[in-house]
Order: C-alpha cells, then sequence, then structure tokens
C-alpha cells in the first residue's frame, strides 16, 4: 500500500532585490547621514548653514512628537510648548546664570520632565479630541505665560544667548550629531517592550488594558519622552538664534511639526524625517514665489497626501500591531 504524500507549500515570496536593500532603514539612515555631513561643502553660505541647522532642528523635533502622535497615538497640538520650555530654561540660565549652553542641558531635561508630568498627568485622562483640545490649550498657555513674565523678557524675549559654538559650520556638525543621537534614541525606544506596548495603545487602548498593560503609565511615559526630545531641540534653537521670543512657539510650529509627522507616516522613523525635512526646507525653495510660496506649498502637501495618504515612508508591517 502506498501513500501519497502532500507536497509541502513552497513560498512564492521572490527574494529580496538590491533595490530593496538599499531602500531599507539602515542604508537610508546611513545615506542621510552622509548627505547631512557633505551638504555644507557643496553650499556653505550663512544663509544655507542657517537653513539646514533648522532643518535639523526640526527632524529632532518631528521625532520627538512621533513618539507622541506615531507610536502612542496620542493626538498632542501643544507640542510646542516643550520646545518653548526647553528654549527659555537655556536662555534664562545662559544669560542671568551665565552657564555655558551645554551646561544647561541637564536642567532642561530635567524642567522638561517635570512639565511633561505636570501637563501630561491631568490630561492623558483625557481621550480623542478632548487630549487635542486640551494640549492646545497648554499650548497656548506656555506661549502667553512666556509674553507676560519677566524673567522670559516678556514679549521682547531674551537676547544673547551664546551659543554652543561660535563657528557656523561647527554648531552645524554639533546640531547634526545631537540629532542623528536622538534619531537613533526613538528608533530604539520604538523597537523596545515599552514601544510595543505604545502600539498596543495605539491600536485598541481597551484591549491593552485587558492585556494587562497599564495604559496610564505608558501614555505618561511617551508623553515624558516626547517632551525631552523637544526640550533638547529648544536648547539647540536658542543656541542658533542667540535669541527667543514667544513669536516663535505658535500654534503654527505644532502644527508644522504635527503636519511633518503625518506627512512622512506615522510611526515610521525615516519617514518622519523625510517628512521633517521636506516640510521645512520646501518653503525655502518656493521663496522665489514669493507671495503665491504659501498657497503652492499647501496645494503640494494636499497632492501629496491624497496620492500617499499612509505617507511619504509608512512605517513596515513589523513595526505595526497586527
Amino acid at each position: 500500500m502506498t501513500t501519497t504524500q502532500t507536497p509541502r507549500h513552497v513560498g512564492t515570496d521572490k527574494p529580496p532585490t538590491l533595490a530593496s536593500k538599499l531602500m531599507s532603514n539602515r542604508w537610508a539612515g546611513i545615506g542621510g547621514v552622509l548627505v547631512a555631513v557633505l551638504a555644507p561643502f557643496v553650499n556653505a553660505t550663512p544663509y544655507a548653514l542657517s537653513v539646514m541647522t533648522s532643518a535639523a532642528i526640526f527632524v529632532m523635533l518631528a521625532a520627538g512628537l512621533n513618539i507622541v502622535v506615531g507610536y502612542c497615538g496620542l493626538l498632542d497640538l501643544g507640542y510646542v510648548a516643550f520646545f518653548a520650555v526647553g528654549a527659555y530654561t537655556s536662555g534664562v540660565l545662559s544669560t542671568r546664570l551665565h552657564l555655558p549652553l551645554v551646561a544647561t542641558v541637564p536642567v532642561v531635561i530635567v524642567v522638561t520632565v517635570i512639565a511633561g508630568i505636570v501637563i501630561g498627568a491631568p490630561t492623558l485622562r483625557l481621550r480623542s479630541d478632548y487630549l487635542a483640545i486640551v494640549t492646545l490649550g497648554f499650548g497656548e498657555i506656555i506661549r502667553i505665560t512666556a509674553n507676560n513674565l519677566d524673567v522670559t523678557g516678556g514679549p521682547s524675549g531674551i537676547y544673547g544667548i551664546p551659543s554652543l559654538a561660535g563657528n557656523p559650520v561647527v554648531f552645524y556638525y554639533v546640531t547634526v550629531a545631537v540629532v542623528c543621537v536622538a534619531v537613533l534614541g526613538a528608533a530604539r525606544l520604538g523597537r523596545s517592550r515599552l514601544g510595543r506596548a505604545w502600539r498596543f495603545v495605539r491600536e485598541d487602548e481597551d484591549a491593552a488594558e485587558a492585556m494587562g498593560v497599564h495604559t496610564y503609565r505608558v501614555k505618561l511615559a511617551a508623553y515624558i519622552a516626547g517632551a525631552i526630545w523637544g526640550g533638547l531641540a529648544g536648547v539647540l534653537f536658542a543656541g542658533q538664534l542667540s535669541a527667543i521670543s514667544p513669536t516663535s512657539f505658535t500654534f503654527l510650529q505644532s502644527a508644522l511639526v504635527l503636519m511633518a509627522v503625518v506627512l512622512g507616516g506615522m510611526g515610521s522613523i525615516p519617514g518622519v524625517v523625510v517628512g521633517a525635512i521636506v516640510i521645512s526646507l520646501l518653503p525655502e525653495v518656493l521663496r522665489d514665489l514669493a507671495d503665491y510660496r504659501f498657497f503652492l506649498f499647501g496645494i503640494l502637501l494636499i497632492v501629496v497626501m491624497l496620492l500617499r495618504p499612509q505617507g511619504l515612508w509608512p512605517a513596515r508591517s513589523k513595526e505595526t500591531v497586527k
């Protein structure tokens, strides 16, 4: 008696091509760092360096907000509050106590953690639109407070903030190095056990709670981590301009950072980097169009979102919770 064995199913998936390997996150990261390092050799004018430095700082802001929105699914419309807290803390310490900008970093981290707890502890018990409205209100409260305090310079702001480096090229490379560490740290967090818990909460908070995830603590951890990233970006911002004022920390800034996260792909570190670069550099590319550049900028963003609703570089399947 003979038995017929059913042949095993052989997968038909094609092996990854060279193009797919080159588009992997690791190669993309190496390529991005090389471009950032070589950029000053292509155009090292003061204006170009200023634009590239601002773009790098914007990338750090987007990476921080991605932890809150992309990883954990918390809609934060007032993220600029932490950006302002970091910038003003560094500015006050460096101008009134004459501390070097680097020496203000530990204090900024502590202050932003406290701010994250103070703002996040009551608001993270809310969900959906209520959370967005409350965070928007906190962002405006921070800006208005800075506008009315003498220690922050009031409407005039703070001037004479020392830079991390006297040479703009050196400051650019310092900024790129800090931003690379911040982006890598955000990516590591996303792949950690805490990062998986964030994604569980983002996909279904009730199910995550039923599985034993302490959702409130997990959300608060995401909010605090995002606050640290935003505060450190504020230190770089203060060091770049040597002057800060409340007009730099409006709702528009929060909206642009959120737009970068959505445009690049929520939860995707390469996507967030690409989205931040597009959002920060595209208006400069369209600068010659004068009054029409913001209109064209908005039209281009709408077209991209219609064609790529998942983002320019969406998160890979293994980075999402199924």
